[in-house]
């Protein structure tokens, strides 16, 4: 492999990490200050690209495209928090699972009945098309980078948000101890319904700026999420810092095992038979990865014991 090549596979798994983590830091924000776990985060990363590929299709904007898949899925996460998740604050985990696999098909066959079964596209806008030309010649393209960029601005948003706001100070102060912020006179529902639309947005954000790259369907969350949920176990749950770098972690280790383990076998064996087996290696690094993380950090490389 030329290292043109390597380093234009490292962008890839930047880029995938950059999007494992929008998805990831909200699942980790609410596990993290509700101790909810959130199946139905995959489906609102579906809203996201629906809502961006419809609203592109209607009005031809990128930028309002993006702007309706934080609005859609900000609002869905806001409303099944009012009505569904709650009520499960509460409760075990067992009842969480349940209730919120019910939502995930829920919002699928809605979305089917809605958009129909056919996937949707979103096109990617001229401004961003195209190859750029990095230093040493490398050529790769605008979007995939426009990618990487929102997603580190992101990223900088949210440490900003949790270390320098009122808001933030709630939020780290709820995942200590909740009782406490509520007797000190803070709206706990109140701020849990912001925190899980704040995810909410970020799952719809990360579905949208994905659906330029594939096609937008039902069910299009599901695999993400879990990708997240080992995201945020390798990082630390609660830990936005855990959560871009688990995200980067495992985005460059499937894209470079999937670039690599078939190559390396293909000394070996036949080229067919290299890339299969090759290929089932690098799905299984990114477990093996994370079963290497909690042998040695149990809470997460920068989760609290």
């Amino acid at each position: 492999m030329s290292l043109i090549l390597f380093i234009e596979q490292m962008l890839n798994g930047v880029q995938f990490g950059v999007m494992l983590f929008l998805m990831a830091a909200g699942l980790t924000l609410i596990f993290g200050v509700m101790g909810l776990i959130n199946l139905a985060h995959g489906s609102l990363y579906m809203i996201g690209a629906f809502a961006a590929a419809w609203v592109a299709g209607m009005s031809g904007s990128f930028v309002l495209a993006l702007i309706a898949s934080l609005a859609a899925a900000a609002a869905a996460g806001a409303l099944i928090e009012l009505t569904v998740i709650r009520r499960l604050y509460d409760r075990d985990h067992l009842d969480q699972v349940l209730a919120t696999f019910a939502l995930i098909l829920i919002f699928s066959e809605g979305t089917r009945w809605l958009f129909g079964s056919f996937p949707l596209f979103l096109e990617i806008p001229p401004y961003l098309s195209g190859p750029v030309t990095l230093p040493g010649g490398i050529e790769y393209p605008l979007y995939r980078l426009a990618i990487i960029g929102v997603g580190l601005l992101v990223a900088a948003g949210l440490f900003a948000l949790i270390a320098r706001t009122r808001i933030g100070i709630q939020i780290r102060a709820g995942e200590a101890d909740r009782e406490m912020i509520a007797a000190l006179g803070v709206n706990i529902s109140a701020l849990y319904t912001i925190v899980f639309a704040l995810g909410a947005a970020l799952a719809g954000l990360a579905g949208a700026l994905i659906g330029a790259i594939q096609s937008v369907q039902v069910g299009m969350g599901e695999p993400v999420l879990i990708l997240a949920f080992v995201v945020i176990v390798i990082g630390g749950i609660g830990s936005i810092k855990g959560a871009l770098v688990g995200a980067i972690l495992v985005g460059l280790t499937d894209t470079l095992g999937r670039v690599l383990l078939p190559a390396v076998f293909a000394q070996f064996m036949a080229p067919q038979a290299a890339s299969s087996v090759g290929s089932s290696l690098a799905s299984m690094s990114i477990y093996i990865l994370m079963a290497g993380v909690l042998v040695m950090r149990p809470s997460g490389l920068f989760g609290k014991a």
